[in-house]
Protein backbone atom coordinates (compact mmCIF):
# COMPACT_ATOMS: atom_id res chain seq x y z
CA UNK A 1 0.00 0.00 0.00
CA UNK A 2 0.80 3.33 -0.75
CA UNK A 3 -0.14 6.84 0.95
CA UNK A 4 -2.37 9.04 -1.14
CA UNK A 5 0.08 12.06 -1.17
CA UNK A 6 2.81 13.47 0.54
CA UNK A 7 1.52 14.36 4.81
CA UNK A 8 -0.17 17.70 3.91
CA UNK A 9 1.77 19.54 7.56
CA UNK A 10 4.91 18.19 4.90
CA UNK A 11 3.73 20.01 1.90
CA UNK A 12 2.84 23.26 3.29
CA UNK A 13 5.73 24.21 5.39
CA UNK A 14 4.02 27.05 7.93
CA UNK A 15 2.01 23.93 8.58
CA UNK A 16 4.97 22.10 10.16
CA UNK A 17 6.42 25.47 11.84
CA UNK A 18 3.03 25.62 13.40
CA UNK A 19 2.89 22.26 15.27
CA UNK A 20 6.78 22.46 15.69
CA UNK A 21 5.27 25.06 17.62
CA UNK A 22 2.94 22.91 19.45
CA UNK A 23 5.33 20.46 20.61
CA UNK A 24 7.69 22.80 22.18
CA UNK A 25 4.37 24.25 24.16
CA UNK A 26 3.83 21.35 24.98
CA UNK A 27 6.84 20.60 26.71
CA UNK A 28 6.55 23.78 29.08
CA UNK A 29 3.77 22.22 30.73
CA UNK A 30 5.39 20.24 33.09
CA UNK A 31 4.23 16.93 32.14
CA UNK A 32 6.28 13.86 31.76
CA UNK A 33 7.17 13.42 28.17
CA UNK A 34 6.17 9.61 28.73
CA UNK A 35 2.96 10.85 29.90
CA UNK A 36 2.36 12.74 26.89
CA UNK A 37 3.86 9.62 24.68
CA UNK A 38 1.01 7.57 26.44
CA UNK A 39 -1.67 9.93 25.34
CA UNK A 40 -0.43 9.78 21.56
CA UNK A 41 -0.31 6.56 21.66
CA UNK A 42 -3.52 6.21 23.30
CA UNK A 43 -5.66 8.55 20.76
CA UNK A 44 -4.07 7.09 17.52
CA UNK A 45 -5.32 3.62 18.92
CA UNK A 46 -8.72 5.11 19.39
CA UNK A 47 -8.56 7.00 15.92
CA UNK A 48 -7.08 3.25 14.02
CA UNK A 49 -3.85 5.80 12.70
CA UNK A 50 -1.16 3.15 12.51
CA UNK A 51 1.19 5.65 11.13
CA UNK A 52 0.84 7.23 14.30
CA UNK A 53 0.60 4.60 16.74
CA UNK A 54 3.63 2.96 15.07
CA UNK A 55 5.44 6.26 15.24
CA UNK A 56 4.08 7.07 18.98
CA UNK A 57 5.17 3.04 20.13
CA UNK A 58 8.69 4.37 18.65
CA UNK A 59 9.15 7.80 20.39
CA UNK A 60 7.43 6.49 23.39
CA UNK A 61 10.61 3.92 23.66
CA UNK A 62 13.14 6.02 23.21
CA UNK A 63 11.51 8.55 26.38
CA UNK A 64 12.35 5.10 28.36
CA UNK A 65 8.70 3.37 28.00
CA UNK A 66 8.40 -0.65 28.68
CA UNK A 67 7.44 -3.06 26.41
CA UNK A 68 4.87 -4.46 28.67
CA UNK A 69 3.21 -0.87 29.14
CA UNK A 70 2.89 0.10 25.26
CA UNK A 71 1.15 -3.30 24.71
CA UNK A 72 -0.79 -2.40 27.47
CA UNK A 73 -2.20 1.06 26.58
CA UNK A 74 -5.24 0.13 24.72
CA UNK A 75 -6.54 -1.41 28.03
CA UNK A 76 -4.97 0.43 30.69
CA UNK A 77 -8.22 0.54 32.92
CA UNK A 78 -7.52 -3.31 33.39
CA UNK A 79 -4.07 -3.31 34.05
CA UNK A 80 -1.43 -2.20 37.16
CA UNK A 81 1.11 -0.62 35.00
CA UNK A 82 -0.35 3.00 35.06
CA UNK A 83 -0.23 5.69 37.71
CA UNK A 84 -3.10 7.80 38.83
CA UNK A 85 -2.01 10.45 36.99
CA UNK A 86 -1.19 8.75 33.93
CA UNK A 87 -4.48 7.26 34.08
CA UNK A 88 -6.69 10.59 34.52
CA UNK A 89 -4.69 11.30 31.22
CA UNK A 90 -5.34 8.71 29.47
CA UNK A 91 -8.86 8.95 30.24
CA UNK A 92 -8.86 12.69 28.83
CA UNK A 93 -7.55 11.81 26.14
CA UNK A 94 -10.18 8.74 25.43
CA UNK A 95 -13.01 11.37 26.06
CA UNK A 96 -11.22 14.70 24.15
CA UNK A 97 -10.61 12.40 21.30
CA UNK A 98 -14.53 10.39 21.09
CA UNK A 99 -16.80 13.62 21.32
CA UNK A 100 -19.36 12.43 20.01
CA UNK A 101 -19.64 9.59 22.71
CA UNK A 102 -21.66 10.91 24.86
CA UNK A 103 -24.20 14.42 25.25
CA UNK A 104 -21.14 15.77 27.98
CA UNK A 105 -18.27 14.63 26.01
CA UNK A 106 -15.44 15.56 28.49
CA UNK A 107 -17.71 14.55 31.71
CA UNK A 108 -16.82 16.99 35.37
CA UNK A 109 -15.69 13.67 36.44
CA UNK A 110 -12.85 12.91 34.08
CA UNK A 111 -12.22 16.90 33.84
CA UNK A 112 -11.80 16.77 37.72
CA UNK A 113 -10.02 13.57 38.27
CA UNK A 114 -7.08 15.04 35.32
CA UNK A 115 -7.13 18.14 37.64
CA UNK A 116 -6.42 16.59 40.79
CA UNK A 117 -2.83 15.70 38.89
CA UNK A 118 -1.92 18.18 36.66
CA UNK A 119 -1.77 22.18 36.88
CA UNK A 120 -3.45 23.92 34.48
CA UNK A 121 0.00 24.22 32.18
CA UNK A 122 0.20 20.45 32.55
CA UNK A 123 -3.67 20.16 31.95
CA UNK A 124 -3.10 22.70 28.76
CA UNK A 125 -0.16 20.01 27.72
CA UNK A 126 -2.17 17.24 27.73
CA UNK A 127 -4.96 18.91 26.09
CA UNK A 128 -2.71 20.22 23.01
CA UNK A 129 -0.79 17.06 22.71
CA UNK A 130 -4.96 15.49 22.32
CA UNK A 131 -5.30 17.90 19.98
CA UNK A 132 -2.50 17.53 17.97
CA UNK A 133 -2.79 13.82 18.11
CA UNK A 134 -5.90 14.25 16.60
CA UNK A 135 -4.87 16.47 14.01
CA UNK A 136 -1.90 14.02 12.59
CA UNK A 137 -4.36 11.08 12.58
CA UNK A 138 -7.56 13.27 10.85
CA UNK A 139 -4.40 13.76 8.04
CA UNK A 140 -2.90 10.67 7.93
CA UNK A 141 -6.39 9.11 7.66
CA UNK A 142 -7.62 10.68 4.82
CA UNK A 143 -4.31 10.28 2.87
CA UNK A 144 -3.44 6.53 4.48
CA UNK A 145 -0.48 7.05 5.22
CA UNK A 146 1.51 3.94 6.22
CA UNK A 147 2.92 2.62 9.60
CA UNK A 148 6.41 3.47 9.16
CA UNK A 149 6.52 6.56 7.03
CA UNK A 150 8.79 8.18 7.45
CA UNK A 151 7.78 12.51 7.80
CA UNK A 152 11.12 14.61 7.47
Amino acid sequence: MQARMKNPAMILPDAMKGIQNLYKAMSQGGVPQQTLELVHLRASQINGCSACVTAGARSAKKEGETDERLFAVAAWRETPYFTDAERAALALAEAATRLSDRADAVPDEIWDEAANHFDEKGLAAIIIMIATTNLFNRLNATIKEQAGAAWS
